[in-house]
């Protein structure tokens, strides 16, 4: 039986990032797939009038402290020393994901997304600096040039777009958000249930 997790996710979350990391050793513990889906967070959150937790918490005594305490956390059961926060964070992705979906036609898709993943969450690179996102993308041997005039291009963003009305259909509200036979889980702190479904089937 085919076990297949899709995976919404947007370069701007450093949860998405986690989940990125974390993912291939529970596919791989259950023999499964993970098919990654890009997804424009801010189009996400329009359409379901959400705000990230940065805004969404501002007002609330400890909640963003707990926040980067249950983070730490995460980090520390799975060994992920290497995450660093952004420093330009929040950084607008809009062009990241569209390059992805232009990375998934070049069939550069997978070293695209660790490149950009790597670069936003190990390195602190601002990649919402159109120079600073083709210095690092040429860096890791992708053709930056090309990725970037295709993410330009109408289909790509017409792609993007329809990717992520699809996915709020399917009940997205934020990133990461994981698809399992038709149910939903949401966080990277839901990877376990995640795992609790394949092992499941």
């Amino acid at each position: 039986m085919t076990r297949t997790v899709d995976f919404h996710f947007d370069f701007g979350s450093p949860n998405a990032y986690l989940a990125h990391k974390v993912l291939p050793g529970i596919a791989e513990r259950h023999d499964a797939t993970v098919t990654y889906v890009p997804v424009l967070l801010g189009g996400v959150f329009r359409a379901t009038g959400n705000r990230s937790p940065a805004e969404a918490f501002a007002g609330i005594k400890n909640r963003l402290e707990y926040e980067a305490i249950e983070r730490d956390r995460f980090i520390r059961r799975h060994g992920l020393n290497r995450f660093s926060w952004n420093p330009h964070f929040p950084v607008n992705t809009l062009r990241l994901m569209r390059g992805a979906v232009a990375a998934r036609h070049r069939d550069v898709f997978a070293p695209y997304v660790d490149t950009v993943f790597t670069a936003m969450w190990e390195d602190q690179v601002n990649m919402g600096d159109p120079e600073a996102a083709r210095a690092t993308l040429s860096a890791a041997g992708l053709d930056a040039d090309t990725l970037m005039q295709d993410a330009e291009s109408q289909p790509i963003k017409d792609e993007l777009l329809d990717l992520t009305t699809r996915a709020v259909e399917q009940g997205d509200f934020g990133s990461p958000t994981f698809h399992i036979e038709g149910e939903i889980y949401f966080g990277k702190d839901r990877l376990r249930d995640v795992e609790d479904h394949l092992a499941r089937l």
